[in-house]
């Protein structure tokens, strides 16, 4: 018997079929072209599927019906999306414990910050107020403001005011409306 090979140089280099479901052998993991045009083909063809087909393969992907009052359009983008994540692999385990991670803080109310925006840990976020400048560190678990640990910027930006204030806007991690909509509005 073949004793495990836990080195993965090692196991790109055996010309074994990958590991992943759905993805081509090549040594970098991709799907093959032919694969890719097969997928391209698939896609296009759910726009010409009938809805009562489209509501067969929904139901043939996830074991249940689509939810109710869900249009052609959107079960035509899901079913899109599923077939794109298991020809070319779906999200990163890493990237899953993030997304699982902010539903928690959602569902709690306690988003702090855009997500979009979050500084990594050990960042020295500083801001000058009346003359004086204020340090907060980034922390795994929140941030560090004169020593004390604070799970929200706003609190931290409330405190040196003296008055409400968007945190991470006080600290310069969001971009103001303004810049925002004239961005939109393609000026």
């Amino acid at each position: 018997m073949k004793p495990a090979i836990n080195d993965a140089a090692a196991r790109q280099d055996s010309g074994g079929p990958s590991s992943v479901p759905g993805r081509g052998a090549d040594h970098n993991n991709r799907p093959h072209r032919a694969d890719r045009t097969k997928l391209a083909r698939d896609i296009a063809g759910l726009v010409d599927r009938s809805t009562q087909d489209l509501r067969l393969a929904w139901r043939q992907l996830h074991r249940t019906g689509p939810p109710p009052g869900l249009s052609r359009d959107l079960m035509i983008r899901a079913l899109s999306h599923q077939l794109q994540e298991r020809a070319e692999g779906g999200a990163s385990p890493a990237l899953r414990r993030r997304l699982q991670g902010l539903a928690g803080e959602f569902e709690k109310g306690g988003a702090s910050i855009d997500p979009g925006i979050v500084p990594k840990t050990g960042t020295m976020l500083v801001r000058r107020w009346r003359g004086h400048a204020h340090a907060v560190r980034v922390r795994e678990d929140g941030f560090e403001y004169e020593g004390q640990h604070y799970r929200s910027l706003t609190v931290i930006a409330e405190r040196i005011t003296g008055a409400h204030w968007s945190g991470p806007r006080f600290f310069g991690l969001t971009k103001r409306a303004s810049i925002l909509a004239g961005a939109g509005a393609g000026r």
